[in-house]
């Protein structure tokens, strides 16, 4: 399968599942647990592991999807659906597919997706003056992901849609480079 229908599968899935919690009026719950569920993938290498092994048969990864969703308190529909990702062993697609989700919910309230990449660790107020800044500048709701990088050595980038600020010195002393090259 080419990566560009892969991609395509698994927004089909994702927006049926966008189009059946709206429908079951359990979108916002549904939202939490997918939430929930990408944070276990981040965390638990047995997890992602169990998600992407082929050679793991139906019936068990049936099994291990029923216990993860008792254990959670699943919403039936949410289990159901992971359920269906097995029968159609697609449950390899599962974090793309939340993705997907989440990005369909956000878009649908209007967010504007940003990313806030910092050379110091920020606190939580800081962070939200950050938001609050872009949301005010981009008239929009800003849903904002932050991670720190040491890396940049100093400043920030911040990216919005195909728009990118990057402040970071990394950034500075690479566009010096660049011009001595040139040079």
């Amino acid at each position: 399968m080419s990566k560009n229908s892969s991609v395509s599968s698994t927004n089909s899935y994702s927006q049926a599942l966008y189009e059946l919690s709206k429908e079951e009026n359990c979108l916002e719950s549904i939202e939490k647990e997918i939430s929930n569920i990408l944070k276990l993938l981040s965390v638990s290498k047995d997890f992602k592991n169990l998600i992407k092994d082929p050679t793991i048969k139906e019936k068990e990864l049936s099994n291990s999807i029923n216990a993860i969703s008792e254990k959670f308190n699943l919403n039936l529909l949410l289990k159901k659906f992971l359920n269906f990702l097995v029968i159609k062993r697609r449950l390899f697609y599962l974090e793309n597919i939340l993705k997907d989700f989440l990005l369909i919910c956000s878009q649908q309230r209007g967010e504007i997706s940003a990313k806030l990449i910092s050379s110091k660790n920020l606190t939580e107020s800081e962070i939200n003056k950050i938001k609050d800044e872009l949301s005010k500048n981009f008239a929009s709701n800003i849903n904002l992901s932050y991670k720190f990088d040491p890396s940049l050595i100093g400043g920030l980038v911040i990216q919005v849609g195909s728009m990118m600020i990057d402040t970071s010195i990394k950034n500075k002393l690479q566009q010096i480079e660049n011009r001595m090259i040139e040079a």
